[in-house]
Formats: C-alpha cells, sequence, structure tokens
C-alpha cells in the first residue's frame, strides 16, 4: 500500500506541474478573448452594426467569456495546489463548457463569414438610401466611408436616389480632400464624382469582415480545443488524488 502511494506521488506532482502551466494559459486565453471582444466592439462595431438586422451580442459575448475564463484560469490554479478533487472535477466541468460554447461560437462566426455579402448589400443599401447624417446607421456609413476611402454601395451614383441627395447632395464622408468639398459641389452631380472617392464600400467591407471574421473565428477554434487538453489533466489528477486518498484509509 504505502509502495504503490510512493509510484503515484511523481505522478500526482508531474499532473499538478502541467495542470498548472495549463491553467496560466488558459488564463492567458481568457485575456485574449478578452482583447478580441473589446477589438470587435470598437473596431468592428460600425460594419457589424451596418451588416445585422438587428443589433449583434458577439463582441459582449467574447468580453464575457473572456472575463470568465480569466476567473476561472485563477480558480484551476487554486484547485491544483489544493489539490481538492471535487474543485478539480468543477474546474473540468467548468472547461468542457467553455470547450462546447466556444465551438458553437467559432462554426456560427465561419457560417456568419460565408452569408455575409447579401445580406450586406441589402442592409448597406437601405442605409444609405435612407441617410440622414444623424441617426446611428448613418454615421456607420459615414465612419465606413471615411475609414476605407470609398463612397456608396458599388459607386458613388448610389447616393444620387437616397433621400439625402436632392437637399444635401453628396456626403462630405465621400470626399477625397474635405478641404476642395463645398456643399454646392456635392449637390452638383456633375461635380461631385470629381470631388469624392470612386470605388464603391460594399466589396472593401465585405473583404475587411470576412478576413476579420476568420481570424476570430480562428482563434476561437484553436482555444476551443486546448480545452481538451485542461479537462484531460483536471479528471486524471482528480482521480489519483481520489485513489491516493483512498489507499492512505
Amino acid at each position: 500500500m504505502a509502495s504503490r502511494r510512493m509510484e503515484t506521488k511523481p505522478v500526482i506532482t508531474c499532473l499538478k506541474t502541467l495542470l498548472i502551466v495549463y491553467s496560466f494559459v488558459f488564463w492567458i486565453t481568457g485575456a485574449i478573448l478578452l482583447a478580441v471582444g473589446l477589438w470587435g466592439k470598437f473596431m468592428l462595431g460600425p460594419y457589424i452594426s451596418l451588416i445585422a438586422d438587428n443589433s449583434t451580442n458577439a463582441p459582449y459575448v467574447l468580453i464575457g467569456t473572456g472575463t470568465t475564463i480569466i476567473v476561472f484560469g485563477l480558480f484551476g490554479c487554486f484547485a491544483t495546489c489544493r489539490g481538492s478533487p471535487w474543485m478539480l472535477k468543477l474546474y473540468a466541468m467548468f472547461l468542457s463548457l467553455v470547450f462546447l460554447a466556444e465551438l458553437v461560437a467559432g462554426i456560427s462566426g465561419f457560417v456568419f463569414r460565408h452569408e455575409i455579402k447579401g445580406t450586406f448589400l441589402r442592409t448597406y443599401n437601405e442605409a444609405v438610401q435612407n441617410y440622414n447624417a444623424q441617426d446611428e446607421r448613418s454615421l456607420a456609413v459615414d465612419n465606413v466611408q471615411r475609414n476605407l476611402h470609398c463612397c456608396g454601395v458599388l459607386n458613388y451614383t448610389s447616393w444620387f436616389t437616397s433621400v439625402y441627395f436632392p437637399v444635401n447632395g453628396i456626403p462630405p464622408s465621400c470626399c477625397v480632400n474635405i478641404s476642395d468639398c463645398n456643399a454646392s459641389d456635392l449637390r452638383n452631380a456633375t461635380i461631385a464624382p470629381s470631388k469624392v472617392h470612386q470605388q464603391g464600400c460594399y466589396e472593401l467591407v465585405t473583404s475587411f469582415i470576412e478576413t476579420n471574421m476568420g481570424i476570430i473565428a480562428g482563434v476561437t477554434f484553436g482555444i476551443a480545443f486546448s480545452q481538451l487538453i485542461g479537462m484531460l489533466l483536471a479528471c486524471c489528477l482528480s482521480r489519483f488524488i481520489t485513489a491516493n486518498q483512498y489507499e492512505m484509509v
């Protein structure tokens, strides 16, 4: 009995070391998810608001998941140091839930990535046609045109049929050089084309979001499958500690 305890002790020590290292890496992945969520909120927010018919909670989900992982990463280190079987089982259960959640999120990201063009063409065209320079979607259109140096949906002519053009012309966010754009020029369908960007925003935005959604989904898949390692380590360590405690009795 004593010899068996001596045999399992190095295994327990090795598993503890591996699980502590994993928990630290797990904590780092939580910080990465938190950073990706914040980046998605502030960098992709304007584009997502134009694509989705309703506002999406995806960035908030990533922020919440990242924060939770950070907390449970610390819990995993504590559970490992304490060598508590029930804490380790709870940690393994949490890792399995995170794995499933991230797997679903990653698959959804790839599906959304491939279905993006049709939805965006419709919703962005609606945003341009109903542009008023004041509401959230109009400000998002300005943000897209200013940052990506584009104008309209397919090109600047998209603005000619909008409710905004007859009174105000093409929005200043389309201008190549804002100091060379004035209101009268932007209302003139003959002069305005020489003052604004020629390329439409549709292709630029869909390419931008498809690329970045792929990055987010890829990172999510990578982190999700790493949970399997933690689940295996936590379950094995819990089993060895329980068996060792039973032998001592």
